[in-house]
């Protein structure tokens, strides 16, 4: 156990306190405001207040931890062997930057609370972040700051006893349209006929007269694929379901096709399965969209589920999650970037939302991603063979701390065909290293 004191123990300050400790390193914390009591105790302790006592663990606190209202906070850079950091301690803290208040900063989001930038779809920007900014996107800052206290702790108390938590891996496929020709309705593929012609695509008007015709199989059926590639590894692998009503950015199969909820079925009796809430219930009037997809996904595999991954990474704060708890989701996906590789919130470890507008933890277990199949193709622009190399430093920096790898692929990336030609192999690489890790 670590004894943690300041002068006012706040949400804030336990919120952090126990990610660090009882989340990241898997040991017990103790808070106190009694400081006649922490000067006593012979335990591990951190002195996380304006006045240093003696010779215990010392960090002087950033004000950010003490903020009452929601504005944008004074954040100045400080350097700690050669890298670039910022919530700035003191001089005779143990350590130079506050990583209680630096953490608290990029778990909570804060940064996407008070900043207003955003992208043609609605989304934070990777670019406006400061772990962008100050080029630490790429490293799970708050696990490798949990271990680095761990270790300085260990330094000072030899007593100090913390675990060195194991890799996992989660494969995840999002299926947005599962299927590229069949099963469209009749105003879908006539559309879709005469739009070919149009542009005189005689290859694309072939290829989707031979699937209609049940000649070639549909280019996004890669469900057998899959299986093949989990095979021995399903608990490992998640699958997210588009079922919102049909739009101009949600252009999936109608959820009361045959043919689709016969593959839902099919595919929730091997493998975790969760909604992929529509982009219409991000929306100002899809408050209600969100309970009511999640009950058509329940209502087709005859169980209720509990798991969710925005479309196009919708995600608002607080208000997206606060909609997902409405509608009875505990665990969500979502966080990550599309443009670029990394840690939005710079941890690898799932951890309970902290609702800043109503300074409250809540029960909705964030499950950050770090790699997304469009984010390399077309984001990034990589060859499969540099995109492979994107996705191992990557993995190799989440197996360093001992934190959780996600990806996110879709049904239709895996088939090897036009754009995502040798992505195939990609994403075979990437699971076959994943599990191996994750199996040791």
């Amino acid at each position: 156990m670590v004894l943690f004191y300041s002068d006012e123990i706040n949400p804030r300050i336990e919120y952090i306190g126990k990610l660090i400790f009882s989340n990241i390193l898997q040991t017990e914390i103790a808070f106190t405001q009694n400081s006649n009591e922490f000067r006593k105790s012979d335990l591990p302790k951190i002195n996380y207040s304006y006045e240093k006592f003696g010779d215990e663990f010392y960090i002087k606190p950033h004000k950010l931890i003490f903020q009452k209202a929601l504005i944008n906070p004074t954040i100045n850079p400080v350097w700690y062997e050669g890298q670039k950091y910022f919530c700035e301690s003191s001089k005779d803290s143990d350590l130079p930057f506050d990583p209680f208040a630096a953490s608290f900063f990029l778990v909570s989001r804060h940064e996407e609370y008070v900043n207003t930038q955003r992208d043609k779809l609605g989304r934070f920007p990777f670019q406006q972040s400061i772990l962008s900014k100050y080029q630490l996107l790429q490293k799970p800052v708050v696990n490798i700051w949990a271990k680095l206290l761990a270790q300085l702790l260990k330094a000072k108390y030899p007593s100090f006893e913390y675990t060195e938590s194991k890799f996992e891996f989660i494969s995840t496929i999002d299926v947005d349209n599962a299927y590229a020709y069949q099963n469209k309705n009749f105003l879908r593929t006539t559309g879709a006929w005469v739009k070919a012609l149009l542009k005189g695509n005689c290859k694309e008007f072939r290829k989707r007269r031979r699937v209609l015709r049940r000649k070639e199989a549909d280019p996004f059926d890669t469900y057998d694929y899959l299986d093949s590639v989990f095979s021995g590894n399903e608990d490992k692998a998640k699958f997210f379901f588009l079922l919102g009503d049909y739009g101009r950015f949600d252009k999936n199969i109608a959820h009361t096709n045959r043919d689709y909820r016969e593959l839902i079925k099919k595919t929730a009796l091997k493998y975790d399965v969760g909604i992929h809430p529509s982009f219409g219930s991000s929306k100002k009037k899809g408050k209600k969209k969100v309970r009511l997809e999640k009950q058509r996904l329940e209502e087709i595999i005859g169980k209720s589920i509990s798991k969710s991954r925005q479309h196009y990474l919708r995600l608002k704060f607080p208000k997206t999650y606060n909609r997902l708890i409405k509608a009875g989701i505990e665990e969500d996906y979502t966080l990550g970037y599309s443009g670029q590789t990394g840690f939005r919130a710079g941890i690898c470890t799932p951890y309970c939302f902290y609702d800043l507008k109503h300074e409250t933890v809540t029960n909705l277990k964030i499950v950050p991603f770090q790699v997304m199949d469009g984010t390399l193709r077309y984001y990034l622009q990589l060859s499969p063979e540099k995109a492979f190399e994107e996705i191992k430093k990557i993995m190799q920096e989440v197996k360093n701390v001992g934190g959780t790898f996600v990806s996110i692929w879709h049904n239709e990336t895996v088939n090897n065909q036009d754009n995502w030609e040798g992505y195939r192999e990609v994403f075979e690489k990437m699971n076959k290293l994943g599990f191996e890790w994750a199996n040791k």
